[in-house]
């Protein structure tokens, strides 16, 4: 039985320690300071100011140079601009249709084709790029639309009305208001025009590809859309072919919407969603698209993503596309709509911290609910110098300290192995060592680690990694409490510090079975559209690193033995996918994973026709699901590269 009269003392002495710990270190900082404050004020150091410029100028673009990962890692980068300067031709003006598509698209006969009210707040607007905004929704081949224009301009723009009534186009609809109201309240007065059963919003000084409503209302046909949004680009120069940066983004994904407004344009939703609510609300004020997209997204049953570039989100001065900090109340703005959010999901206690990606890409802590019992499952064939120093990183550097660690050992030869298990034992009574007999199948022994398992949580964990976040446990369980969460995935890198997993696309490689995004970028790496750093919904993540709650592991019946050595956690994230639950990739919880060392990789004889063999078993299994396409891996990016490159029409 439990002794918990120690485990309390225990506790307390270990709090005592980490206390210690901190006034410890705040006697240094403050000594530091001391220090820091004393050279600042030194003649010599203020005179000595352009040359430190000059040597953390080299000293920053060497970082740089050593972020993309040398020399080879140049060549890389150098390799993705030049694709995608070649993609970029398919884009813009190029992708417009033809007088003949054209044609075709302005006849087609819908079976439903309501009626889209584009709202447009115009607010000091520029002749020519509100003629330009103007003549884009003109120039639409869907014709059921009107534009609700709430004119909130001064005296001097006093042009805009005359530019708008120019046009005599009867589905404009224009209001002058007898004040400025800002965004949200001019946003909403342009509601107040609209008469149609669905509603658009549209900046005074961006432009629509003539197609958008056109694919938009084909889809409100096609799968009953209520919420729809689309890729867009940033462009300069007053000329769309003059891209700055293409988004493409995935289908609907609530980790991914909650760390940042990635849905942004073109948002066309149905009006009845409004109902009982408000369209913009004036306290979020410059993230006011944000807090709409999560309030509306909760209420939506249907929300499609459009994978095609239909928004056109022009860079100039003063624009939040062109420098977010010529707006930093929307930082604040967002982390309040963030977090009105997350409480009307029941959450509390919950942290919004902006991330180094962005001021606006967010790290949101949840709160962990008590202290469950992790059971971390090893499997283990010799190569007793890996398995020490995963368990050693374990028992060092991990806060989390509910825990217990099942070995399992399977065919291990070196009798130093089993002196190891009976050594590892000694250093605490965590541990646990259980014999898989019979031949290595990775399902089967991780399977047969779990009926040891005491914990409400499974953590499947390589023998070949190492802990580098010290609360790399929390940041994995905040995640897999949650009732929607299924497998919850940590960030693993080699050696050299170049990424081996930040999530799993299904359909990537050259098998066509399932590959990892992101592969060998350096660990200081962004990602696309700042996607190494935050937490996000994918497909899958890999076993090498998994948590589970063991209660969702028993429903599935732990990984499926057919898949022997390869993509069993992939089929497992997918079955777990198919009960409705969500996969998730956090890359806040950190460990090293020295792949493949204790079993050697599948790329030669037997061990690449067994390979060749379970992916084939894994494409006839998942056929339906790999040919509908990975929902977190936008159609435009190729398959066969990790890069996030995008496809090149030949």
């Amino acid at each position: 039985m439990m002794d918990y009269k120690k485990e309390y003392e225990d506790e307390l002495e270990r709090n005592a320690l980490l206390a210690e710990r901190i006034a410890e270190l705040e006697e240094e900082k403050e000594e530091l300071s001391f220090k820091l404050n004393r050279i600042k004020t030194n003649p010599l150091w203020k005179a000595s100011a352009p040359a430190r410029k000059a040597f953390h100028f080299f000293k920053r673009n060497i970082t740089r140079v050593k972020n993309l990962g040398g020399p080879r890692g140049i060549a890389r980068k150098l390799d993705y601009k030049k694709r995608e300067r070649e993609a970029m031709k398919q884009y813009g003006t190029k992708s417009f249709p033809d007088e003949a598509r054209r044609k075709e698209e302005e006849e087609t006969k819908f079976a439903y084709s309501p009626v889209i009210s584009i709202l447009v707040p115009l607010y000091n607007t520029r002749e020519d790029m509100l003629k330009e905004m103007l003549e884009s929704v003109l120039w639409q081949t869907y014709k059921n639309w009107e534009l609700c224009l709430a004119d909130g301009s001064d005296e001097a723009h006093s042009y805009v009305k005359t530019v708008v009534d120019s046009y005599n186009e009867p589905r404009f609809k224009y209001r002058k208001l007898e004040k400025n109201e800002g965004i949200s309240g001019n946003t909403n007065k342009c509601l107040e025009l609209a008469t149609g059963e669905y509603i658009g919003l549209f900046d005074h000084d961006d432009i629509l590809h003539p197609e958008a409503l056109f694919e938009y209302v084909k889809v409100i046909n096609e799968k009953n859309a209520d919420y729809i949004y689309c890729d867009e680009t940033t462009f300069k120069s007053g000329n769309i072919d003059h891209m700055l940066t293409m988004h493409f983004k995935p289908d609907y994904a609530i980790d991914n919407l909650r760390a940042n407004n990635y849905i942004c344009h073109f948002s066309v939703f149905k009006r009845s969603l409004l109902e009982g609510t408000e369209l913009f609300r004036t306290k979020f004020d410059g993230s006011q698209d944000h807090d709409m997209i999560l309030r509306l997204t909760d209420r939506a049953k249907c929300i499609v993503h459009v994978p095609r570039l239909l928004y056109y989100w022009r860079c100039h001065s003063g624009s939040v596309a062109s420098n977010i900090s010529a707006k930093e109340y929307a930082i604040a703005a967002a982390k309040g709509a963030v977090a009105d959010h997350l409480r009307s999901h029941g959450y509390t206690d919950f942290k919004i911290t902006s991330t180094r990606a962005f001021e606006t890409i967010f790290k949101i802590r949840y709160k962990i609910n008590g202290t469950p019992l992790i059971s971390i499952i090893i499997p283990n064939k010799d190569h007793v110098s890996d398995l020490e120093r995963c368990v050693n990183s374990i028992l060092e550097r991990s806060t989390y300290t509910n825990y217990e660690i099942i070995i399992v050992e399977n065919n291990s030869e070196d009798q130093k192995t089993f002196e190891a298990y009976e050594d590892l034992k000694k250093l605490s009574d965590r541990i646990n060592v259980v014999k898989f007999e019979g031949e290595f199948n990775y399902s089967a022994v991780n399977n047969f680690g779990a009926s040891f398992a005491k914990g409400e949580y499974l953590l499947l964990l390589n023998n070949d990694t190492e802990v580098i976040t010290v609360n790399w446990l929390e940041e994995l369980l905040m995640y897999a409490q949650r009732e929607d969460v299924g497998a919850v995935g940590a960030k693993l890198y080699y050696a050299d510090r170049t990424i081996q997993h930040a999530g799993v696309v299904i359909g990537l490689g050259a098998h066509r079975t399932a590959g990892h995004t992101h592969y060998k970028q350096s660990r200081e790496n962004l990602g696309y559209m700042g996607r190494l750093c935050y937490t996000q919904d994918v497909t899958a993540v890999t076993g090498a690193c998994l948590m589970v709650k063991k209660s969702l592991w028993d429903m599935l019946g732990g990984l499926d033995t057919d898949f022997k050595i390869s993509l069993n956690d992939v089929d497992f994230c997918l079955r777990l996918r198919e009960k409705g639950y969500l996969n998730i990739f956090t890359p806040f919880a950190e460990l090293y994973h020295y792949e493949s060392v204790s079993r050697g990789l599948d790329d030669k004889g037997e061990k690449a026709e067994r390979y060749n063999r379970e992916s084939e078993h894994f494409r006839e299994k998942w056929k339906s699901a790999l040919e509908a396409g990975d929902p977190y891996y936008n159609p435009n990016f190729s398959l066969d590269r990790s890069d996030f490159s995008l496809k090149i029409d030949q």
